[in-house]
């Protein structure tokens, strides 16, 4: 008699790259950068150490996919026919939004210059900036200083207490540094500064910035 044995049935690999760096941003929002492991994401993901690398090259690759995911989802946000002022001003809000939500992203576009999100927010500024009828080396200056007002309060905004969800803890935050600057220095341009700092918002104040960048370049 021929004795038939049964096979399990091949397990369908349904992992793929999007679905790890989902599973990274979600570990990164939850711990930040040093969340961020290979046996955390095996963990996540129920898999192998070898599933993950045969999609992505590492934690650095993926440090720049979850970053670029992030982005890009905020870049698409701007609806198409808008016009470039109101653009930029809906794409600057945009990104910030996804910084405060996301802060390690604040920390990656800092660190590398060459990655997709950076290229991907420099082109849909310029894509404005040309809709706007600015060309050649002042498109490139305007472009230029608006990617470092953006990546700077990036750097800004994703580190300090100041951030806090919980609000009390922010305003704490926020006395004892005007308290600070007072202390350090009685000048009166100091304490002005130090008096709005109570009341600070940082989403304002970036928005603030924005407007004075497009009032100088239209």
């Amino acid at each position: 008699m021929t004795v038939t044995s049964a096979r399990a049935p091949r397990r369908r690999d349904a992992l793929s790259r999007q679905r790890i760096v989902e599973a990274a941003i979600e570990l990164l929002d939850a711990d930040g950068e040093s969340g961020l492991t290979v046996r955390a994401l095996t963990s996540r993901l129920s898999t192998g150490r070898g599933a993950i690398y045969h999609h992505v090259a590492g934690v650095d690759d993926l440090l720049a996919a979850a970053a670029d995911d992030v982005i890009r989802a905020a870049t698409e946000r701007t609806a198409d026919g808008t016009d470039p002022t109101t653009a930029i001003r809906d794409l600057s809000l945009a990104i910030f939004d996804a910084l405060d939500a996301h802060p390690w992203v604040g920390t990656q576009l800092a660190r590398e210059p060459l990655q997709p999100a950076v290229l991907r927010i420099w082109k849909s500024i310029a894509v404005q900036l040309q809709g706007l009828g600015i060309d050649g080396s002042a498109r490139s200056d305007a472009g230029a200083a608006l990617a470092s007002y953006i990546f700077g309060s990036a750097a800004q905004f994703a580190a300090g207490a100041r951030r806090s969800s919980d609000e009390a803890k922010r305003q704490n935050y926020l006395d004892a540094l005007a308290s600070a600057w007072t202390e350090r220095d009685d000048d009166q341009v100091v304490r002005d500064a130090a008096s709005h700092l109570r009341d600070h918002d940082d989403r304002k104040q970036f928005m603030a910035g924005i407007d004075i960048f497009l009032k100088g370049i239209t």
